[in-house]
């Protein structure tokens, strides 16, 4: 059964009528590359420590910036990515600049390697597919761009003011295409922000699980685009 019949199968029994995607580390690589050169820099030019060690602080300072950051005390990725390099420079005692090391993953959010998998996917989806985003808005855009993408429309935490797994970046995008949780499915690789975070809202919701790692109870889960039509959600209209 090709995807056409798949979708309208699918449409007509479960009501789904729009696809949610997260973007970096779903459709897009993270940054993990660029991470690694970062924290190389940080190690080489501050006090030794290794970059395992590095890595850890780092993301441990930017997921406090970041939890606290929303409403009227929102800050942009840019933003808390800036702050958060400054804090670990100091930490380890590195004379590199926030800035320059900032640059090299704003490089990366505008031009990041796409998955494979996901591009042949979008390409032939007709179901209509949105953006919702945590990374900057014109960064998005132009990494959407980058690669031909056509969602239909594209959410982020600077729209929102908010990040996920917070509600509100959710909230929005539903409201906007007048849509309920039951008629959609949120694709994301993150189980915190993406499956937790629209699962609290009773979206439906499917884990890009890309690195097979353990999936808790109650999670679907799949490693690829291409498994996304074998979820319960398409496979149970095969089968019905």
């Amino acid at each position: 059964m090709n995807f056409n019949m798949y979708r309208e199968l699918y449409l007509e029994k479960y009501m789904i009528k729009a696809l949610f995607f997260d973007f970096y580390g779903t459709i897009v690589h993270e940054d993990g590359v660029v991470i690694d050169e970062i924290t190389t820099i940080i190690s080489k030019s501050g006090d030794g420590a290794n970059k395992s060690t590095i890595s850890s602080n780092w993301w441990k300072v930017f997921q406090e910036l970041y939890m606290n950051s929303f409403g009227n005390n929102f800050k942009t990725q840019k933003e808390l990515e800036i702050k958060s390099l400054e804090m670990t420079l100091k930490k380890f005692e590195s004379n590199a600049s926030a800035n320059e090391l900032g640059q090299k993953m704003f490089e990366h959010w505008r031009k990041p390697p796409i998955f494979e998998d996901a591009a042949n996917f979008l390409e032939s989806c007709n179901i209509p597919y949105y953006i919702v985003s945590n990374i900057d808005t014109d960064d998005v855009i132009a990494a959407i761009h980058y690669h031909g993408l056509t969602p239909v429309k594209i959410f982020t935490s600077e729209d929102a003011k908010s990040y996920k797994p917070r509600a509100e970046l959710f909230e929005m995008a539903l409201k906007e295409t007048n849509l309920s949780p039951q008629e959609v499915v949120h694709i994301g690789d993150s189980l915190n922000s993406d499956i937790i975070g629209a699962s609290n809202l009773g979206i439906n919701t499917i884990w890009m699980n890309r690195n097979k790692k353990e999936i808790p109870d109650g999670v679907v889960a799949v490693v690829n685009f291409t498994d996304i039509l074998n979820t319960p959600f398409f496979s149970s209209v095969k089968n019905g």
